[in-house]
């Protein structure tokens, strides 16, 4: 998932914004679903992403809150889940060089 979103410690950060990736991975019993073929039985992806995108546009200094909210809200909309794994990555971060991303993995 890709979001434009006002992380950082930066006051500069917070105005202009940056561009960051969010991966979640989920590990749960697919039986169900696999045979039912109903969005009903399922961790629906599309709840996974609307979740990520509300958390996304809540500012915070360090990505790592912010992942930690993003699997705390998965985990409360799909309690089912085993296993949960979130990995916020902030693109070209003002480190003062180069570097193509700094990444936050929570995984529970």
């Amino acid at each position: 998932m890709k979001f434009h979103a006002f992380h950082g410690c930066k006051p500069e950060e917070a105005i202009a914004g940056g561009k960051y990736e969010v991966d979640i991975t989920v590990e749960t019993d697919f039986s169900k679903p696999a045979h039912t073929d109903n969005i009903a039985d399922a961790v629906d992806y599309v709840t996974i992403y609307e979740i990520a995108k509300k958390e996304m546009s809540v500012r915070s200094h360090l990505i790592e809150h912010v992942a930690q909210r993003i699997h705390d809200a998965v985990k409360k909309t799909f309690p089912e889940v085993k296993k949960i794994e979130v990995k916020v990555e902030k693109l070209n971060p003002p480190v003062g060089g180069e570097a193509k991303g700094v990444s936050a993995i929570i995984s529970k």
